[in-house]
């Protein structure tokens, strides 16, 4: 029953949607517009720079809580907070309320991370932007960090449930970036260093 109530704790918290909520507030339908994805990215391409904000923040928030609530659950289980987690990025990803379509999953996963290991997470965070912006695409910086943290987090922990967890996590990010993938392909997506040009 525990690993039910985080699962479900978990998904509740991460099928809240702060991009969805702005964009009704705001009348506009953010899947038509920009990237088309409810996300920090294409909140602030919409709406400014303060409203991004607001949204990855809170993104993150709901991912962060998930695993420090699931390990309060189950303290001393390995797995409890990466389940918890990995459930928040689920209903990130697919909320029930929105036919199970949501966002990409990117600041909830870099919120359960963070809530994992701070130390993890700095050197995932520094070695995507590196690669983001030495190969001038944004999709790169999720591909790279959902395929480094199951080594990293299988390492720091010792444990092969943790691995194993962790890279079905991580294969759930790859999946929903697998269109950006093709987008790179075509360079049609979006180029980092233009688009930080662009902002600042």
């Amino acid at each position: 029953m525990k690993y039910l109530a985080i699962i479900l704790v978990g998904y509740l918290l991460g099928s809240m949607s702060p991009a969805a909520l702005i964009a009704k507030l705001k009348n506009k339908n953010l899947r038509e517009h920009g990237t088309g994805n409810l996300g920090a990215t294409n909140t602030m391409l919409n709406f400014g720079k303060l409203y991004g904000a607001i949204v990855m923040i809170f993104d993150m928030a709901k991912a962060f809580i998930s695993v420090k609530l699931a390990k309060l659950i189950m303290p001393g289980v390995i797995i409890a907070g990466l389940l918890g987690g990995g459930a928040a990025i689920l209903g990130h990803c697919y909320p029930f309320y929105m036919k199970f379509k949501g966002g990409k999953g990117l600041a909830s996963f870099g919120g359960m991370v963070l809530a994992y290991d701070p130390g993890i997470f700095f050197v995932l965070l520094t070695v995507t932007v590196i690669a983001m912006l030495t190969f001038n695409h944004s999709v790169a910086m999720p591909i790279m960090g959902a395929t480094l943290f199951p080594f990293m987090a299988g390492a720091h922990d010792e444990s092969l449930s943790v691995f194993l967890l962790a890279a079905a996590i991580g294969m759930l990010i790859i999946v929903k970036f697998i269109d950006n993938l093709k987008k790179a392909r075509e360079g049609s997506d979006i180029k980092p260093r233009s688009f930080i040009k662009k902002t600042s």
